[in-house]
């Protein structure tokens, strides 16, 4: 499996990465946190961690460590504006429930 971006996202994405200036792409992950135990975060890559799970779409490199890449693979990461929110979304079919305000999940 692997992990994907909507068009959307990887727009954003590369919008954020010319900005910025530098780097190599983006790190998707895990942690623990909120009421259903897991959150996601996600961060830029100036230089990879030995370890990670590399992919690539849309030319932009996706870096995810081992830990996180067990709550992750198959997940495909959107961009979407709604009214006055705007965000990354995360589409993950591992997601058995979601806490109510949306922050954290359980896998």
């Amino acid at each position: 499996m692997s992990i994907t971006m909507t068009d959307a996202a990887a727009a954003r994405v590369t919008a954020f990465l010319q900005k910025r200036g530098k780097g190599v792409g983006l790190r998707l992950g895990t942690r623990t946190s909120g009421c259903s135990g897991l959150s996601y975060m996600i961060e830029f890559v100036d230089s990879p961690q030995e370890g990670d799970h590399v992919f690539e779409d849309h030319g932009i490199k996706v870096f995810v460590d081992p830990k996180s890449f067990l709550y992750l693979d198959g997940t495909e990461l959107d961009y979407a504006k709604e009214g006055l929110s705007e965000g990354f979304k995360f589409h993950n079919p591992n997601v058995k429930n979601s806490c109510g305000c949306g922050e954290s999940f359980h896998v």
